[in-house]
């Protein structure tokens, strides 16, 4: 029987290609897409999702973060960002033991706690936060003239085999 961090680990590994599919659907033009004036534009959302990643290997490493919001790059740049952190995750989480996955992690913003709970809750909360972020970025690639990769199913341009 595997444990959550096992389990996280399972999960972020199915995940990966799924959002590369969905970054790598994006056109390199239309990071100022938006389909409301308060909606994140495209290229802002790339940017989350490697930058939120980056985040998650600084927890492993030390347990806290600290929230910087940063100019997004190129959706290109964001795009090798992305799998370089991604990357960088995965080797991290084959050094986080049960001891570490179950000590508490901190999420800080402006200097304040955010967010303080276990570095695994952290970590499940962070992948939770990207699913719906790529979900939102993938209601946006029709209207922009790209096609919808496969997420977890075909979609009507992806027959996903």
């Amino acid at each position: 029987m595997k444990n959550f961090r096992e389990y996280f680990k399972e999960c972020f590994e199915a995940e990966k290609p799924k959002f590369v599919r969905v970054l790598k659907a994006v056109p390199a033009d239309q990071a100022a897409y938006r389909p409301h004036p308060r909606s994140t534009s495209a290229g802002d959302l790339v940017w989350l999702l490697a930058a939120e990643l980056h985040d998650a290997c600084e927890l492993a490493d030390r347990g806290e973060v600290s929230f910087v919001a940063k100019p997004a790059p190129t959706i290109p740049e964001s795009i090798a960002a992305y799998e370089k952190n991604a990357a960088e995750l995965e080797r991290r989480l084959a050094k986080v033991n049960d001891a570490a996955w179950d000590k508490k992690a901190r999420f800080l913003v402006d200097g304040k706690v955010a967010w303080e709970t276990s570095l695994g809750d952290m970590l499940f909360g962070f992948l939770f936060d990207a699913i719906h972020h790529r979900g939102q970025l993938s209601s946006y690639l029709r209207p922009m003239g790209a096609k919808v990769p496969s997420i977890y199913g075909p979609s009507a341009d992806d027959p996903g085999m």
